[in-house]
């Protein structure tokens, strides 16, 4: 995801975290179980319990401002905005500073539409932080009534530093708000103090801006020139209302609530990356919590809680994406991907099916219905997914090499070789030096015995693309030892074991290589590891094999040809 003057994110984080000086106070004895509970909770990101586990500690310590400000932590990320509000009024009840606290207040202030007490708590000490203070101050003052006051609000924000972008910005969304389009443009495009380099949501602001001021192909233009190759469906579906001269309505925000909560998503967005995620989820949850339709927001606090492995979190925040929305298919692909961290494949599949029967005009949709198939093993439905997928394009295009060479995953673990070698070579048309194609297809005539020469080419081409691959390494080693080469195949095989050193197959590779060329202490060794690692029981089985009776003795059971038989066929 794209983000607001990313450029600067580093000058904004130590903005952001100015005063981000945790509270000091130790929690006393008499409550260790509830305390340590809750300290485990936190290391693992488990918002949920952690808040309940310090809200049992806060009943035995009363006053204790460190157990009060990571129970409004822990309730703020698990998105109950509501609990932590008066567990931070009574820290700062007790006097004792806490930027997360503070954050919580001041968002439970605007929450209510509490603009006056908003901006009294900020005139009498009250700070998020210099970013924060100065925009929720314009946007604040807009919602008393004080156009004038809010914006020159923005513009002293403007003056600090790093701000200047931002506070632009919210005042260019603030005018727009208060229905003044003209001086919002000029704004964004530069007229008055310079262009900005506008997200995908700020673009969308900007083109709903132009198409109020009856400038729709101009905002169109910006669109295409912007995103013209990232198009998701609700740019497209805006780009086809302004080029058809339909009416567009300025809807990106409606109310100061709405300019608020974007307040907290624009740090969020900036900050993610930049700052711990649970960090970053703060300002993401608050934007939710003023604007419980801020899709983005919603988006991102998944995203967030997604990667911290808080999947039930993260699921239930995808779910309350509305079907109508348009991103709600990006919402659904990415809970379902959430189901698949948590150990549910099936549900996972579930979700992309019936994405399939609502949204099944979107190629992304089926393709990504047949990758979740393709890692259950499920290769025949996997395969008419893809089918489905490429099915919705008139044209190949370059970037569709994917789905060609997905199918042909399907279709050569199907044991349709003739169709998976057309979409490989298909994936190669529309990406000549794809390396995972070039190993994938070069591999597969290894092991196959068939034009060696071309997978040798593939292969080394492979390598030269990705280098610190071990698996594309050990596929050129492995030609190598398949035509011959054995003591060339060495170099290669030690390199990629090297590189994945707890991989079962390239450590039993590597002790192949090392018979053919006769060390076979080491080779003896290299199987013994490759057994360490866990692998598939058919592999497990003739490498126990080969540790009982050798590998000549298994490769003559096999009907293959003796080693030095295909080392004098070169």
């Amino acid at each position: 995801m794209r983000h607001l003057f990313k450029t600067m994110s580093c000058s904004l984080l130590g903005l952001a975290l100015s005063v981000a000086t945790p509270v000091s106070a130790q929690p006393t004895q008499g409550f260790a179980g509830a305390y340590l509970a809750a300290r485990h909770a936190s290391l693992f990101n488990d918002y949920t319990q952690a808040a309940d586990y310090f809200v049992r500690a806060i009943a035995r310590d009363r006053n204790n401002a460190a157990l009060m400000e990571s129970a409004v932590l822990s309730y703020a990320n698990a998105g109950q905005i509501t609990r932590a509000a008066p567990i931070a009024a009574r820290m700062e009840a007790l006097g004792a500073v806490s930027q997360i606290g503070q954050m919580v207040i001041l968002a439970d202030h605007l929450e209510n539409e509490k603009y006056d007490r908003a901006l009294a708590a900020l005139d009498g000490g009250l700070s998020v932080g210099p970013l924060v203070d100065g925009l929720v101050r314009g946007w604040a003052l807009l919602g008393t009534g004080d156009r004038s006051a809010a914006l020159a609000a923005f513009d002293a924000a403007a003056q600090t530093e790093g701000l200047e972008s931002f506070a632009q910005y919210h005042k260019a969304l603030a005018l727009a708000v208060d229905g003044d389009f003209e001086k919002a443009v000029a704004l964004l495009d530069g007229s008055e103090t310079g262009p900005l380099r506008l997200t995908r949501r700020g673009t969308i602001a900007y083109a709903q801006m132009l198409g109020q001021l009856g400038k729709g192909q101009q905002a169109a233009d910006a669109i295409r020139v912007g995103f013209d190759s990232m198009m998701d469906p609700s740019l497209d579906a805006l780009l086809v209302r302004l080029e058809a001269g339909d009416d567009v309505p300025f809807d990106f925000l409606t109310s100061v609530q709405d300019g608020l909560a974007e307040v907290f998503y624009t740090v969020a967005g900036a900050l993610n990356g930049e700052a711990s995620d649970s960090y970053t989820l703060l300002y993401a949850r608050i934007g939710t919590h003023l604007r419980p339709t801020h899709t983005d927001a919603i988006l991102l606090s998944a995203a967030l809680l997604s990667r911290q492995d808080q999947f039930d979190l993260a699921t239930a925040a995808y779910d309350s994406v509305p079907r109508e929305d348009p991103s709600y298919h990006m919402a659904e692909m990415a809970r379902s991907d959430a189901l698949v961290r948590a150990g549910n494949p099936d549900a996972a599949i579930e979700v992309l099916s019936q994405l399939t029967e609502t949204h099944g005009d979107l190629p992304s949709v089926h393709s990504s219905l047949g990758d979740a198939l393709r890692r259950q093993e499920r290769f025949d439905e996997a395969t008419a997914a893809y089918d489905a997928a490429l099915a919705l394009y008139d044209t190949p295009a370059a970037n569709h090499w994917i789905l060609y060479y997905a199918r042909g995953i399907t279709h050569e673990r199907e044991d349709r070789w003739p169709l998976a070698e057309a979409d490989f070579r298909m994936a190669l048309d529309l990406n000549p030096n794809q390396p995972n194609v070039l190993n994938y297809l070069g591999y597969s005539m290894v092991e196959m015995q068939v034009n060696l020469d071309e997978a040798l080419d593939m292969i080394e081409r492979a390598v030269a693309a990705q280098p610190e691959s071990g698996y594309i390494t050990d596929s050129l080693g492995w030609v190598l030892y398949r035509m011959g080469a054995y003591d060339d195949a060495v170099g290669y095989m030690e390199r990629a074991v090297e590189l994945m050193p707890a991989d079962p197959i390239i450590n039993d590779h590597l002790g192949d290589v090392y018979w053919a060329v006769g060390r076979q202490i080491e080779a003896e060794f290299q199987w013994k590891r490759a057994l360490s690692f866990d692998p598939e029981e058919d592999e497990a089985e003739r490498i126990r094999r080969k540790l009982e009776v050798g590998l000549d003795v298994v490769l003559d059971a096999e009907g293959a040809a003796p080693l030095h038989v295909v080392a004098d066929d070169g």
